[in-house]
């Protein structure tokens, strides 16, 4: 099997010789790379034509898309939005930093108008939520509407982590302190 380095629209061969694989794609009955990376040719099974690859050198970090779920830290809260830094895709821990927002009419699916996003989230709570929309420039937009999503860790003002007991409220084991918070149904 022989490798060679190509780059994004590079000529790899005829489609009635190859089938086309993971990072090519097929055009006019030319294979073209579609990413940078290195080609690789497979061995064809019993009859069939043997299968065109391009594989990046490197592992690429885990980037959102649209409906997968995350899993962040809330950075900043304003009355209208939550901040998150997203650390996790799925199960694949992001290698860049990403952000994203939950805003108010995204925190839940019924009475969003008595949303209040300080009675939702704080700042230093884990949260886990799904990606909605791809948002403006700055950060993505993120929703925790879903009973599985919410915050799924926080910390109390004396530092204990916080039990949940209901959808909307966390207590402190040391100080039985309750406080608000859109939890997160755990599964």
């Amino acid at each position: 099997m022989e490798t060679t380095a190509v780059t994004p629209g590079q000529r790899l061969g005829y489609a009635e010789d190859y089938i086309a694989g993971a990072g090519t794609y097929e055009r006019d009955g030319i294979l073209y790379a579609s990413v940078v990376g290195l080609r690789s040719v497979g061995s064809a099974a019993d009859g069939e034509l043997p299968t065109m690859t391009v594989s990046r050198e490197k592992e690429q970090s885990a980037v959102p898309e649209v409906g997968s779920v995350i899993t962040g830290k809330v950075v900043r809260v304003a009355p209208h939005n939550a901040v998150i830094a997203i650390m996790v895709v799925g199960d694949t821990p992001c290698r860049e930093d990403f952000m994203g927002a939950i805003r108010t009419q995204d925190v839940r699916a019924v009475e969003k108008d008595k949303v209040k996003i300080y009675d939702s989230f704080r700042p230093g709570d884990i949260v886990r939520a799904e990606v909605i929309s791809l948002g403006d420039a700055r950060s993505y937009y993120l929703s925790t509407a879903k009973n599985e999503l919410g915050v799924i860790f926080a910390t109390s003002v004396a530092g204990a982590t916080m039990i949940p007991i209901s959808w909307r409220e966390m207590q402190c084991p040391k100080t039985k302190t309750i406080e608000y918070r859109k939890c997160a149904k755990p599964f």
